[in-house]
Formats: C-alpha cells, sequence, structure tokens
C-alpha cells in the first residue's frame, strides 16, 4: 500500500511541476530563425504583393480589400 501511495505522490508531484511558470525556449528575437519560408502562404511574396496592390487599384472605387486610395492607382 505504501508503495502505490509513493508512486501516486510521485505522480502528482511531477503533474503539479508541470503547471509552473516557465520562461519560453524559444526567444522572441530566435522565432525568426526558426521560421521556415516553405510554411507562407504565399510561394512568391513580392509578386503577391504587386498584384494585390493592382486588384485593390483597379477596385478601389469598391473597396475590395481596404486599400487605401481611389481607382487611379496613386496611393
Amino acid at each position: 500500500m505504501t508503495f502505490v501511495r509513493a508512486s501516486l505522490l510521485l505522480v502528482f508531484g511531477l503533474a503539479a511541476a508541470g503547471c509552473g511558470r516557465v520562461e519560453p525556449w524559444v526567444k522572441p528575437y530566435e522565432r525568426e530563425r526558426l521560421a521556415d519560408p516553405i510554411m507562407s502562404w504565399d510561394r512568391d511574396p513580392v509578386s503577391s504583393s504587386y498584384m494585390r496592390h493592382v486588384y485593390e487599384s483597379r477596385e478601389g472605387s469598391r473597396g475590395a480589400l481596404g486599400g487605401a486610395g481611389g481607382g487611379c492607382g496613386c496611393n
């Protein structure tokens, strides 16, 4: 019986130790090195940015994606 109680105490102790406040293992300034380009939504972000700009300029009178400026393309 004492072995069971000791093992339960050990399990609960380890579980309670996991709930403590711990510093993050990866610092905010280290996260940029861990970001993998393969995880991005766009294959070519420069081209996607340009195409979004063109779309916003053409559809600016309607509101499209919330870009600033009118339909003339001059922001």
